[in-house]
């Protein structure tokens, strides 16, 4: 088992139960220095105070059980502006500037970026810009393979 997957079998149940809903974690070397990364999410923003609280619950378990023997820097950090969004929860993001990827094609383009306009069982509505004009594709949600939240410029 690698050290991620160790890791993230120590700490995920205990975030979970804090009230966040996904956790990942990355081990990583970066200029020479190692770090031990945990994201964490949850439908709100995640604010500082949240990244406080992981860190507060996750140091003491890491300690205690020493999976890693090696320096490394503690990162606690979230998704980001443009966070992973589970297609069964889009409809918490209408009103949202977003960007889906289709596994088959909306007019010969796997992927749509605009503001998430309405979301129902079956379909997905974004409207997006074509050249200066805005218009809607109205997307099958079974044909929507990712999802996350977008950048507006």
């Amino acid at each position: 088992m690698s050290i991620e997957e160790s890791v993230k079998n120590l700490i995920e149940k205990p975030i979970l139960e804090l009230g966040y809903d996904k956790v990942e974690v990355k081990y990583l070397k970066e200029f020479g220095t190692q770090y031990l990364r945990v994201f964490v999410d949850k439908d709100d923003a995640i604010s500082l105070e949240d990244i406080v609280k992981v860190n507060d619950l996750v140091s003491p378990l890491l300690d205690e059980t020493d999976l890693i023997s090696s320096e490394y820097v503690l990162d606690v950090t979230s998704f980001g502006a443009e966070k992973p969004i589970e297609v069964s929860k889009l409809e918490k993001y209408i009103g949202k500037y977003v960007n889906v990827h289709l596994s088959h094609p909306y007019k010969g383009e796997n992927i749509i970026e605009g503001d998430l306009k309405a979301v129902d069982e079956k379909e997905v509505r974004i409207l997006y810009k074509e050249k200066a004009r805005v218009k809607e594709a109205i997307l099958n949600k079974e044909d929507i393979d990712k999802a996350r939240l977008a950048i507006k410029f």
